[in-house]
């Protein structure tokens, strides 16, 4: 596929939302033919808590082999998936985030995939917001999956229809290149949003000419990811929907059966605002689809 995914990267704390998070990204790896990674990251803050407050020189082993369960739990889950990919385990102790980061720099990873919830108390080393931070600082898509998501189909095809909120934006366009090569290698349609939003202008001006801009720039961004699709033999559904981003990204994706939604992590809403950012981050929160989140930075390290 286009653009190629080669290498995936789970990160996990050994929680049931990183097991979770792990078989979307087993499916994503089997299916592209890409080798799979799985990490665990000892927070070394928690660490030094722990030692401090149990008073146990041991701790840091416990810790280790927490982390050593954890990744071996996800490469048994591998194992078990048809087509199954290699898989590199490693465990890492520091500041997540910037582990998961570095890891992925050093292994030319191309996609890192990640839950929304991680562990609490001293036994969190990896997600909640670790997952928020790997999302503001990644330069490599991040695939961001939430609670209420199923398990992927065990085939070939584990995301059957595509979502990609578009404003026209820089941001959105790089999102664009990435769904437009997902839907294409999963025989996908993609469906193509745009939210026609005017709450962020007073009533007095949200006039029908505006409200008529707001569709016209809708239909324009929307026309250009469908030239894309066209190209690449993708069959694109389009909408305008009226609203803010976030509740019309959701509410589409309750409406129709969407597997998996692609955005740019940065873009605009309405004429001038980011797209994602806060939005991306309501989404991730609140719905019940992953999300594949594409940075600005993107193929620009």
């Amino acid at each position: 596929m286009e653009p190629p995914i080669e290498s995936v990267l789970v990160a996990t704390d050994g929680s049931e939302p990183a097991e979770r998070a792990a078989r979307h990204g087993i499916a994503l790896a089997a299916t592209t033919d890409a080798d799979l990674h799985t990490l665990a990251v000892v927070d070394e803050a928690a660490s030094r808590v722990a030692r401090t407050a149990l008073a146990d020189a041991d701790t840091d082993d416990v810790l280790t082999q927490a982390g050593e369960e954890a990744v071996s739990s996800i490469a048994d889950l591998a194992a078990e998936y048809p087509a199954a990919p290699a898989v590199t385990t490693a465990v890492r102790t520091g500041t997540p985030h910037q582990e998961i980061s570095e890891y992925a720099d050093e292994h030319g990873v191309d996609v890192v995939v990640t839950g929304t919830e991680g562990r609490s108390g001293l036994d969190r080393v990896l997600l909640g917001s670790v997952a928020e931070n790997v999302l503001r600082t990644s330069t490599r898509p991040v695939l961001v999956v939430p609670p209420g998501a199923g398990d992927p189909d065990a085939d070939q095809t584990p995301y059957d229809e595509l979502l990609l909120p578009t404003d026209g934006s820089d941001g959105a366009a790089k999102a664009t290149r990435w769904a437009v090569g997902l839907a294409d290698h999963y025989g996908a349609p993609l469906h193509a949003l745009f939210a026609a939003d005017a709450t962020p202008y007073p009533t007095t001006v949200r006039s029908q000419q505006l409200l008529d801009a707001l569709n016209t720039a809708g239909n324009d961004a929307i026309e250009t990811v469908r030239q894309r699709g066209d190209a690449a033999g993708v069959d694109v559904v389009g909408a305008v929907g009226a609203g803010a981003p976030a509740p019309t990204i959701l509410e589409y994706c309750e409406d129709e059966p969407i597997d998996l939604v692609v955005m740019g992590s940065h873009g605009r809403s309405g004429l001038d605002r980011f797209l994602l950012g806060s939005v991306t981050e309501h989404v991730v929160r609140e719905g019940d689809v992953p999300v594949f989140c594409v940075p600005m930075r993107e193929g620009e390290e």
